[in-house]
């Protein structure tokens, strides 16, 4: 099995610049081997931005689309930490949250545009646990946001 960052070149993925953080608070907070990433949100000034509510101005398939590019941007936040995806062990827990209409139902399958992502470049060691509703409304009004934890190789 080949490794996440060849993974990341044999499908022509180009990680966007880690995002900065928005307020006072830390990208990741490490703890030995365990890592918890702050939400990132679907812009990159280098990748677009899907702003909006799904079920609104934007479709399912935007959605989902805003989701891979949240996985996008937390893949950048966790290649910072040691310098390489191959450092990454296992992703842990994904909790996923979509700017959605009231009632709005889909929100699994739109997250799952960074759960797809995740699986494809760690494989098996890319499957989490994961939450994913829709609220009433994201940072600087954007569609989706992720919150990532995960566990690096020893």
């Amino acid at each position: 099995m080949s490794s996440p960052e060849s993974r990341l070149e044999a499908l022509n993925i180009v990680l966007p610049a880690p995002p900065s953080p928005g307020g006072n608070y830390l990208p990741y907070r490490r703890e030995e081997r365990l890592v918890f990433l702050a939400g990132v949100i679907s812009a990159s000034a280098t990748a677009g931005e899907y702003l909006g509510q799904v079920g609104n101005e934007l479709s399912l398939e935007d959605g989902y689309g805003a989701a891979r590019l949240c996985a996008l941007n937390a893949l950048a936040v966790m290649r910072s930490i040691t310098g390489s995806l191959n450092d990454v062990e296992k992703l842990l827990y994904v909790g996923g949250y979509v700017n959605a209409i009231p009632a709005y139902g889909q929100s699994p399958s739109v997250i799952n545009g960074a759960s797809d992502l995740f699986v494809e470049i760690f494989g098996d060691d890319g499957r989490h646990a994961r939450a994913a509703v829709a609220v009433a409304g994201l940072p600087k009004n954007a569609a989706v946001e992720i919150q990532v934890n995960l566990k690096l190789k020893a």
